[in-house]
Protein backbone atom coordinates (compact mmCIF):
# COMPACT_ATOMS: atom_id res chain seq x y z
CA UNK A 1 0.00 0.00 0.00
CA UNK A 2 0.94 3.51 -0.93
CA UNK A 3 2.63 5.25 2.30
CA UNK A 4 1.24 8.82 2.90
CA UNK A 5 4.89 10.05 2.32
CA UNK A 6 4.88 8.44 -1.03
CA UNK A 7 1.45 10.27 -2.02
CA UNK A 8 2.42 13.35 -1.35
CA UNK A 9 5.62 13.08 -3.38
CA UNK A 10 3.61 11.72 -6.24
CA UNK A 11 1.13 14.88 -6.46
CA UNK A 12 4.24 17.32 -5.76
CA UNK A 13 6.33 15.26 -8.39
CA UNK A 14 3.06 15.47 -11.12
CA UNK A 15 2.66 19.63 -10.41
CA UNK A 16 6.10 20.00 -10.46
CA UNK A 17 6.34 22.41 -7.08
CA UNK A 18 9.34 22.64 -5.11
CA UNK A 19 9.03 21.50 -1.77
CA UNK A 20 9.94 24.72 -0.30
CA UNK A 21 6.70 26.16 -1.54
CA UNK A 22 4.99 28.07 1.10
CA UNK A 23 1.67 27.74 -1.07
CA UNK A 24 1.86 23.42 -1.64
CA UNK A 25 3.02 22.25 1.92
CA UNK A 26 3.04 18.34 2.70
CA UNK A 27 -0.41 19.53 5.34
CA UNK A 28 -2.46 21.13 2.09
CA UNK A 29 -1.44 18.32 0.06
CA UNK A 30 -2.20 15.36 2.96
CA UNK A 31 -5.63 17.23 3.85
CA UNK A 32 -6.88 17.10 0.11
CA UNK A 33 -5.77 13.85 -0.40
CA UNK A 34 -7.58 12.28 2.54
CA UNK A 35 -11.14 14.60 1.45
CA UNK A 36 -11.46 12.49 -1.66
CA UNK A 37 -10.09 9.70 -0.62
CA UNK A 38 -12.87 9.60 1.79
CA UNK A 39 -15.97 10.67 -0.63
CA UNK A 40 -14.72 8.10 -3.05
CA UNK A 41 -14.18 5.36 -0.15
CA UNK A 42 -17.97 6.53 0.88
CA UNK A 43 -18.96 5.65 -2.59
CA UNK A 44 -17.35 2.17 -2.41
CA UNK A 45 -19.06 1.36 0.72
CA UNK A 46 -22.64 2.26 -0.83
CA UNK A 47 -21.83 -0.18 -2.94
CA UNK A 48 -20.59 -2.80 -0.18
CA UNK A 49 -16.92 -3.40 -2.06
CA UNK A 50 -14.99 -2.07 1.22
CA UNK A 51 -15.28 -4.94 3.82
CA UNK A 52 -12.99 -7.75 2.41
CA UNK A 53 -9.74 -5.10 1.89
CA UNK A 54 -8.92 -5.46 5.34
CA UNK A 55 -5.58 -3.11 4.42
CA UNK A 56 -7.63 0.42 4.71
CA UNK A 57 -9.42 -0.63 7.65
CA UNK A 58 -7.25 0.71 11.12
CA UNK A 59 -7.16 -1.10 14.16
CA UNK A 60 -7.80 -0.37 17.92
CA UNK A 61 -6.42 -2.99 19.95
CA UNK A 62 -7.62 -2.40 23.49
CA UNK A 63 -10.68 0.05 24.25
CA UNK A 64 -11.23 0.22 27.64
CA UNK A 65 -14.74 -0.08 28.89
CA UNK A 66 -16.38 1.40 32.09
CA UNK A 67 -19.96 0.59 33.61
CA UNK A 68 -22.43 3.14 32.66
CA UNK A 69 -26.38 3.23 33.75
CA UNK A 70 -28.69 2.41 30.95
CA UNK A 71 -30.09 5.86 30.56
CA UNK A 72 -26.54 6.84 29.17
CA UNK A 73 -27.03 4.03 27.04
CA UNK A 74 -29.80 5.11 25.25
CA UNK A 75 -31.90 1.96 26.56
CA UNK A 76 -34.56 3.13 29.17
CA UNK A 77 -37.24 0.77 28.07
CA UNK A 78 -35.31 -2.20 29.56
CA UNK A 79 -36.25 -2.54 32.97
CA UNK A 80 -34.15 -5.33 34.58
CA UNK A 81 -31.65 -8.14 33.75
CA UNK A 82 -29.68 -6.08 31.39
CA UNK A 83 -26.34 -3.91 32.60
CA UNK A 84 -23.85 -1.66 30.26
CA UNK A 85 -20.67 -0.88 29.32
CA UNK A 86 -19.24 1.82 27.74
CA UNK A 87 -15.91 3.08 25.75
CA UNK A 88 -14.03 4.88 28.33
CA UNK A 89 -12.72 7.73 26.32
CA UNK A 90 -14.41 8.80 22.82
CA UNK A 91 -13.77 7.01 19.76
CA UNK A 92 -12.00 8.44 17.23
CA UNK A 93 -14.58 10.13 14.48
CA UNK A 94 -15.43 7.12 12.36
CA UNK A 95 -16.21 7.80 8.19
CA UNK A 96 -19.60 7.50 8.12
CA UNK A 97 -20.89 5.26 4.82
CA UNK A 98 -23.95 4.01 3.60
CA UNK A 99 -25.14 2.52 7.13
CA UNK A 100 -23.18 4.80 9.26
CA UNK A 101 -19.94 4.35 10.69
CA UNK A 102 -17.74 1.96 8.25
CA UNK A 103 -16.93 -0.70 11.03
CA UNK A 104 -15.28 -3.85 10.29
CA UNK A 105 -15.36 -5.82 13.13
CA UNK A 106 -15.68 -5.33 16.73
CA UNK A 107 -14.75 -8.23 19.13
CA UNK A 108 -12.90 -9.42 22.28
CA UNK A 109 -9.38 -8.29 22.57
CA UNK A 110 -8.01 -11.55 21.20
CA UNK A 111 -10.87 -11.75 18.30
CA UNK A 112 -12.53 -14.74 19.26
CA UNK A 113 -15.80 -13.45 20.03
CA UNK A 114 -17.34 -11.29 17.12
CA UNK A 115 -19.95 -8.67 18.27
CA UNK A 116 -22.88 -7.73 16.22
CA UNK A 117 -23.96 -4.17 15.60
CA UNK A 118 -27.40 -2.94 16.77
CA UNK A 119 -28.97 0.73 18.08
CA UNK A 120 -30.44 1.18 21.41
CA UNK A 121 -34.42 0.63 20.21
CA UNK A 122 -33.70 -2.44 18.45
CA UNK A 123 -31.86 -3.63 21.35
CA UNK A 124 -34.93 -3.24 23.51
CA UNK A 125 -37.22 -4.88 21.04
CA UNK A 126 -34.83 -7.64 21.36
CA UNK A 127 -34.55 -7.69 24.95
CA UNK A 128 -38.60 -7.92 25.24
CA UNK A 129 -38.89 -10.99 23.15
CA UNK A 130 -40.06 -14.63 24.60
CA UNK A 131 -36.81 -16.23 22.85
CA UNK A 132 -34.42 -13.41 23.36
CA UNK A 133 -33.27 -15.60 27.12
CA UNK A 134 -31.78 -18.14 24.17
CA UNK A 135 -29.68 -15.25 21.96
CA UNK A 136 -26.27 -15.61 23.27
CA UNK A 137 -25.23 -13.20 20.84
CA UNK A 138 -22.82 -9.85 22.04
CA UNK A 139 -24.01 -6.87 20.79
CA UNK A 140 -22.67 -3.03 20.40
CA UNK A 141 -23.93 0.36 19.43
CA UNK A 142 -22.16 2.95 18.74
CA UNK A 143 -23.63 6.54 19.47
CA UNK A 144 -22.74 10.04 20.05
CA UNK A 145 -19.28 9.02 19.57
CA UNK A 146 -18.75 6.32 22.49
CA UNK A 147 -19.64 2.23 22.01
CA UNK A 148 -21.70 0.62 24.12
CA UNK A 149 -22.23 -3.01 25.29
CA UNK A 150 -25.05 -4.66 27.12
CA UNK A 151 -24.57 -7.47 29.09
CA UNK A 152 -20.41 -8.51 28.75
CA UNK A 153 -18.55 -8.34 31.79
CA UNK A 154 -15.09 -7.58 29.63
CA UNK A 155 -12.67 -5.29 30.47
CA UNK A 156 -12.02 -4.10 26.93
CA UNK A 157 -12.91 -4.26 23.20
CA UNK A 158 -10.94 -4.57 19.82
CA UNK A 159 -12.02 -2.49 16.58
CA UNK A 160 -11.31 -2.45 12.98
CA UNK A 161 -12.58 1.02 11.61
CA UNK A 162 -12.03 3.57 8.78
CA UNK A 163 -10.73 6.47 11.12
CA UNK A 164 -11.01 9.64 9.75
CA UNK A 165 -7.07 11.34 10.01
CA UNK A 166 -4.10 9.47 11.76
CA UNK A 167 -4.85 7.10 14.38
CA UNK A 168 -1.94 5.63 16.02
CA UNK A 169 -2.55 3.11 18.86
CA UNK A 170 1.54 1.83 19.56
CA UNK A 171 2.70 1.01 22.65
CA UNK A 172 4.10 4.12 24.05
CA UNK A 173 7.38 2.33 25.01
CA UNK A 174 8.07 1.67 21.51
CA UNK A 175 9.19 3.89 18.69
CA UNK A 176 5.75 4.63 17.01
CA UNK A 177 6.48 5.47 12.85
CA UNK A 178 6.65 8.97 11.31
CA UNK A 179 3.66 9.82 9.86
CA UNK A 180 4.89 10.30 6.48
CA UNK A 181 6.09 6.11 6.63
CA UNK A 182 2.60 5.07 7.16
CA UNK A 183 0.04 3.47 4.59
CA UNK A 184 -2.35 5.71 3.38
CA UNK A 185 -5.91 3.71 3.83
CA UNK A 186 -7.11 3.93 0.13
CA UNK A 187 -7.48 0.73 -1.52
CA UNK A 188 -4.98 0.89 -4.48
CA UNK A 189 -7.77 1.06 -7.30
CA UNK A 190 -8.80 4.02 -6.38
CA UNK A 191 -5.51 6.08 -5.53
CA UNK A 192 -5.40 7.11 -9.60
CA UNK A 193 -9.10 8.61 -9.27
CA UNK A 194 -7.86 10.33 -5.56
CA UNK A 195 -4.75 11.72 -7.59
CA UNK A 196 -6.29 12.93 -10.34
CA UNK A 197 -8.71 14.94 -8.21
CA UNK A 198 -6.22 16.09 -5.69
CA UNK A 199 -4.02 17.61 -8.82
CA UNK A 200 -7.05 19.32 -10.50
CA UNK A 201 -8.04 20.72 -7.18
CA UNK A 202 -4.41 21.96 -6.63
CA UNK A 203 -3.66 23.19 -9.77
CA UNK A 204 -6.77 25.60 -10.02
CA UNK A 205 -6.25 26.60 -6.62
CA UNK A 206 -2.25 27.72 -7.23
CA UNK A 207 -3.07 28.73 -11.02
CA UNK A 208 -0.68 26.55 -12.86
CA UNK A 209 -0.07 27.91 -16.25
CA UNK A 210 -0.21 25.07 -19.12
CA UNK A 211 2.75 23.17 -20.25
CA UNK A 212 5.06 25.64 -22.18
CA UNK A 213 4.73 28.44 -20.90
CA UNK A 214 7.73 30.61 -19.63
CA UNK A 215 8.88 28.86 -16.51
CA UNK A 216 9.81 32.45 -15.13
CA UNK A 217 5.98 33.51 -15.10
CA UNK A 218 5.26 30.11 -13.39
CA UNK A 219 3.07 30.72 -10.28
CA UNK A 220 5.06 28.22 -8.15
CA UNK A 221 8.56 30.00 -8.55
Amino acid sequence: MTSIGEAISRVRNTLKAVKEDPFLTDRVIYSSLIKYAQTLLKREDNQFRLMKISSIFQVLPYIELIDVDKVEAGCVGVYSGCYFKRSKDKLPTILEGAMGPIIRTTSSIDGTIEMFRTDPGTWVSMVRTTTFKYNTRKYFWYLNGYLYAPNIDWDAVRMEAIFQGVTDPCDPKQECEIAQDKPLTIPEYLFSEVEQFVIKELSMSMQIPTDGQDDSQNALR
